[in-house]
């Protein structure tokens, strides 16, 4: 069984104010908060590096998700970690042995996560079953916030659900892994994401250009447990490591 997690991304934060920003995704609700780490290689585009997340760890109680979005991704798995990451999410395109890298972020205590951009076919995930907790389905081309929510990703979201659940009832997914979506995430798109099957949705316009980011964390979390197709786990998400 899987939680429903509405995670925050500070990338929509106030970068005069992360701290702050920070706080503020905590004391509404979040689940975890999200951080975007790009090289302006292998996106075209700079955001944050080690020391706004070893800040996050400081000021916030709930968990960090460290999604990055680099060339070279086993550069950084011993940094981020070291930083404070709980989930570290690597992308399936990038120029690395992914298996190896996967398997270093979980020796070091942390959560893998494995992210497809939005023309990367499921089937690029084949080499690595087993090896991660999380699939990240970007619904948008990754690199900047603020874009549309591509649509054309929930049959592969859909796809994945069913896969899950067959590998599930034959014994080969315990633990459960989750599928997380990040991208356009407002209270329309949260309930078609999970009616495809996610269940974790990182949101960053959405929250943090919200008159009452509580109010709207709130409204997210309410519409995808109701669309979301699985069995949903009782108890604290922010419990959880994600």
């Amino acid at each position: 069984m899987n939680r429903i997690l509405i995670l925050p991304s500070l990338l929509a934060g106030d970068f005069g104010h992360l701290a702050d920003s920070a706080l503020q995704a905590q004391a509404a609700g979040g689940d975890a908060l999200h951080l975007d780490i790009m090289d302006g290689h292998f996106v075209p585009n700079l955001s944050m590096g080690p020391d706004v997340v070893k800040m996050a760890r400081r000021c916030v109680q709930i968990p960090l998700s460290v999604h990055l979005m680099v060339t070279r991704p086993d550069h950084y798995v011993d940094t981020f970690m070291a930083a404070g990451a709980q989930t570290l999410t690597i992308h399936v395109e990038s120029q690395c042995d992914v298996a190896q890298t996967l398997q270093r972020i979980r020796a070091q205590g942390g959560r893998s996560g494995v992210a497809l951009s939005p023309e990367t076919p499921l089937a690029a995930l084949e080499p690595y079953w087993g090896a991660f907790d999380v699939v990240l389905c970007m619904t948008v081309h990754p690199g900047f916030g603020g874009q549309a929510f591509m649509p054309e990703v929930l049959p592969k979201i859909d796809a994945l659900f069913k896969r899950l659940s067959e590998r599930a009832a034959e014994g080969r997914g315990a633990p459960p892994v989750d599928i997380s979506v990040d991208g356009g995430i407002d209270l329309e798109t949260v309930q078609l994401a999970a009616g495809a099957g996610a269940n974790i949705f990182i949101a960053g316009s959405s929250l943090y250009r919200a008159a009452d980011m509580t109010a709207a964390l709130a409204a997210m979390r309410e519409r995808a447990v109701k669309a979301w197709p699985g069995e949903i786990a009782a108890g604290p998400a922010a419990a959880s490591s994600h």
